[in-house]
């Protein structure tokens, strides 16, 4: 039961019947009839139970994007159903105008739309739907919360998805399919074509030659159908944030970009997210269905205040296959976490696969490398040099390893991940 403002000036209004009969038991009968009024109203007023609430929400959205809820509200019963609904959503749903006015007839329906803005990618689960019916003195009301199971799952905004037309165009020139021919590059077979020359004399083929005239030089493309294994790192290292987003969410901004990009290249993908356990796998080589897939899967996935166990993620990237791979590694370059961590596991990873380790940098770090204005500038600047020192410590011990290191800021990495994606199939090093 709820009280309206009508109850309220409806106790007010006995002040004149206590002026004109100043008594005690003035007080009490007109209390009393206020109570009757009140009784008989929530009686009379239809119970919200008896509404029928349908939900109806699209299951996807990308960050920063609109999208509407809608609930359609039936009235089974005779009686006219006035009053107010709340479509509960949680803060980080971004719901707006979340109060809605009821109106319906016996036997009429209706609809009310929410505008959803998320700002926090994941699921943003519904909470209960609330219906507060008046009845028809409009004195009380009759209220309940109704369980509408409503969920929507808000995908990364994927900045980087700018640039895949400029890298395809690219990508495009390695596979032969643009108007000019790279001649030289790739190891796989690809054709045969007559001598010209400046051809190199390693490709040709002698035993096609000798059934012609001319010489036959072989031609040859960047290896396809290859396998790309990229490890997001979701441990504590990737909740801090970079210009008030995620580092996790700037990896995985690098992820889908060169997930995209091998897609389209036919290589066989795996996206592997986790921790002390893995939060997410997905693999294929259908450039659409792997992209999607891993969009999706990815969503929920945030940062766990865990250290990371680098020996599971290398046991999941051995789980996904014995064929030489190219292993992306997407974890900040913290140096107390990785030399622990991922410098003794990263030997025999890279003895078998071509290994790269993307990090994110933050642009904060050189802005303090550069104060020098007041004597806590000074000190700053000279934390940032000490930690770029220790990054770049941790990076020379990599590539003593035989590992690429990535290091760029977070709108930087995406683009330079994939260029070296596309340099290392230039040169037949994958």
């Amino acid at each position: 039961m709820a009280l309206t403002s009508r109850a309220l000036w409806l106790v007010l209004l006995g002040i004149v019947p206590v002026v004109l009969r100043p008594a005690a038991s003035t007080v009490w009968l007109w209390l009393l009839l206020c109570a009757v009024v009140v009784a008989v109203d929530v009686w009379l007023a239809p119970s919200p139970r008896t509404l029928g609430v349908d939900r109806s929400v699209p299951v996807q959205v990308r960050l920063g994007e609109s999208v509407s809820s809608a609930l359609l509200v039936t009235n089974p019963g005779r009686r006219r159903a006035s009053g107010i609904l709340r479509d509960a959503w949680p803060p980080s749903a971004g719901a707006a105008d979340t109060r809605h006015t009821l109106r319906l007839s016996g036997g009429e329906r209706t609809r009310v739309t929410t505008q959803l803005t998320p700002t926090r990618r994941g699921d943003r689960v519904a909470d209960r739907v609330t219906v507060r019916l008046r009845g028809p003195l409009g004195v009380a009301a009759r209220q309940a919360s109704l369980e509408v199971p409503g969920r929507v799952r808000v995908l990364h905004p994927f900045p980087s998805r700018q640039h895949i037309p400029s890298r395809l165009a690219v990508l495009r020139q390695l596979d032969g399919r643009a108007a000019m021919r790279v001649r030289g590059q790739g190891t796989e077979f690809d054709s045969l074509r007559d001598y010209v020359e400046g051809d190199d004399v390693r490709s040709i083929d002698w035993r096609a030659t000798a059934r012609r005239r001319d010489l036959v030089v072989r031609t040859w493309q960047p290896e396809q159908h290859r396998r790309i294994i990229i490890v997001l790192d979701t441990s504590r290292t990737s909740a801090g944030r970079i210009d008030d987003a995620p580092r996790l969410d700037s990896g995985m901004d690098a992820a889908l970009f060169l997930t995209a990009i091998a897609g389209h290249a036919r290589d066989r993908v795996h996206v592997i997210a986790g921790d002390r356990v893995v939060r997410a796998h997905v693999s294929g080589h259908d450039r659409v269905g792997v992209l999607h897939d891993a969009i999706s899967e990815l969503a929920p996935v945030d940062a766990q205040l865990v250290e990371a166990d680098w020996r599971l993620m290398a046991a999941e990237v051995q789980r996904s296959g014995t064929q030489r791979a190219l292993v992306v590694l997407i974890t900040p370059l913290e140096s107390s976490a990785l030399e622990e961590g991922l410098l003794p596991v990263l030997p025999a990873l890279a003895a078998r696969h071509r290994v790269v380790i993307a990090s994110v940098a933050d642009p904060a770090v050189d802005r303090l490398r550069r104060g020098r204005g007041t004597a806590s500038d000074v000190y700053a600047a000279a934390a940032a040099e000490r930690t770029v020192a220790l990054r770049e410590r941790t990076a020379g011990a990599f590539r003593s390893l035989g590992v690429d290191v990535l290091d760029e800021t977070p709108d930087r990495l995406p683009l330079a991940l994939v260029d070296h994606y596309l340099a290392l199939k230039r040169q037949g090093l994958l």
